[in-house]
């Protein structure tokens, strides 16, 4: 290979380092160095030591590191969540400009892209091993992909590292332009989308996980379903398809939920309903193609990852203790998910961002298939919460009349529950025809659904 060619990225601590360097330079605001913007910046950074110490014990049989490896990223893990709590009331957020130019901000961030997926081809063994189980439906595609590109001279196993790495990319590259688009269209700022799009670049665990896309495309899907949240349907859409493919954002929907009552609320359910059972019928349907159906299923609902009270089997900070000690903190976790409905408030998209991630945060504490190392879930919502200017504004409009079909549905559901068998002529006395429910009122207003 040509020495021009001859590049790879730096390892995990030097990485570390650089970037730390590089978002001081690009980020921090040296005019106000007291601020809770600058500590921001830097407690995104609070995980990488945990990281760091599981990759050293993987390199040998160090349980003790290991240990100190999950227990230091729980405790970010910790941190964090109580900061996402603290955000839902902070409303007071003056806007603050990256130190470099909107147009530099873009070339740099371009580059870093560039050089992330050029490594995540070129490098000839991934130092970090994946991690956590890919959902069926993301393993089939990957595997689909793979059969495609074997077909040319390439050799199977490389064809699937191929597919993994191109799914990767396009993943990320799917959450820069959302947080790009989020800045420039919902906070009104082209300059911050393109600093948090740089920024999430610039994170060490976007270059520790490049090539695991069961970690960011669930968190892709979440940074559009923000993008859209003035249409409740399309952002229904698109938190179901990830519940449906990756199980875990179902526990975001109590929050949401929150979010669209008396705005949208029964357009963000239906819409949430039905990319769910797309996202559910096609993970049955690539386990029915690998002919693991409906055992793949049943492996899958046994697994004592998520069942607090089982001992656990894989590696977290669990492994080894005794289940009676996780299942307390699975309960805490529940009863904070099913009071999101209520508290934290999420009655403004600043609000929703936060709460979402605090949800996410949570689930770290009693996973136990290496739990604290899913900060890619969640790493694109802390990055909006960083970088977010005041968003008391950001609320769903009033929602409008139904569509169409949606009318046209329910009144075929209604008729059936109802029975109604006699033409619409017969309904009233005189032969009057009641009025259309499922459109508008004789004065005009829309009737729900």
């Amino acid at each position: 290979m040509s020495i021009f060619l001859d590049f790879t990225l730096p390892n995990s601590a030097t990485w570390f380092y650089l970037s730390l360097s590089l978002c001081v330079a690009l980020f921090v605001q040296f005019n106000r160095a007291v601020s809770l913007r600058n500590l921001d910046l830097l407690l995104l950074y609070l995980f990488v030591p945990g990281f760091l110490l599981l990759q050293e014990a993987t390199q040998g049989d160090r349980a003790g590191e290991r240990l100190a490896g999950y227990v230091t990223l729980l405790g970010a893990s910790a941190v964090w969540f109580a900061r996402c709590l603290l955000d839902v009331v902070l409303t007071r957020r003056p806007p603050v400009l990256p130190n470099l130019s909107p147009a530099g901000m873009g070339w740099f961030g371009g580059c870093l892209f560039l050089c992330l997926a050029a490594v995540a081809y070129s490098r000839p063994a991934d130092p970090w091993q994946p991690v956590g189980k890919r959902p069926a439906a993301l393993a089939g595609v990957e595997e689909t992909a793979a059969a495609v590109v074997a077909r040319t001279t390439s050799p199977p196993a490389e064809a699937l590292s191929w597919a993994k790495q191109t799914l990767g990319v396009a993943g990320h590259m799917a959450v820069v332009l959302g947080l790009v688009a989020v800045g420039w269209r919902v906070f009104g700022d082209l300059p911050t989308g393109l600093a948090a799009g740089t920024l999430y670049l610039l994170l060490p665990y976007t270059g520790f996980h490049v090539g695991q896309v069961h970690h960011v495309l669930p968190a892709a899907l979440l940074v559009w379903a923000v993008y859209f949240y003035r249409s409740p349907g399309w952002a229904g859409a698109l938190l179901g398809l990830a519940a449906g493919t990756a199980f875990f954002p179902v526990l975001l929907i109590p929050a949401w939920g929150q979010f669209y009552r008396g705005r949208g609320l029964g357009r963000f359910l239906i819409g949430v309903l039905l990319a769910g059972l797309l996202g559910l019928g096609l993970t049955a349907g690539v386990l029915a193609a690998a002919g693991q159906f409906p055992d793949g299923v049943v492996k899958t609902l046994h697994l004592t990852d998520w069942q607090p009270w089982k001992q656990p089997t894989g590696e977290s900070v669990w492994t080894g203790v005794h289940w009676a000690y996780r299942l307390p903190v699975f309960v805490l976790f529940a009863g904070f998910v099913l009071t999101s409905v209520v508290w934290p408030p999420a009655r403004d998209l600043g609000q929703l961002v936060a709460a979402s991630a605090a949800v996410l945060i949570g689930v770290q504490f009693w996973f136990a298939d290496r739990g604290g190392l899913y900060v890619l879930w969640y790493a694109p919502l802390l990055v909006l919460l960083v970088l977010r200017p005041n968003l008391v504004g950001a609320v769903p409009p009033p929602p409008g009349p139904w569509p169409r079909w949606v009318r046209a549905v329910g009144r075929l559901f209604r008729r059936k529950a109802t029975g109604l068998a006699v033409p619409s002529s017969l309904a009233r006395p005189g032969g009057v025809s009641p009025p259309d429910r499922g459109g508008y009122s004789p004065a005009g207003g829309p009737h729900a659904f």
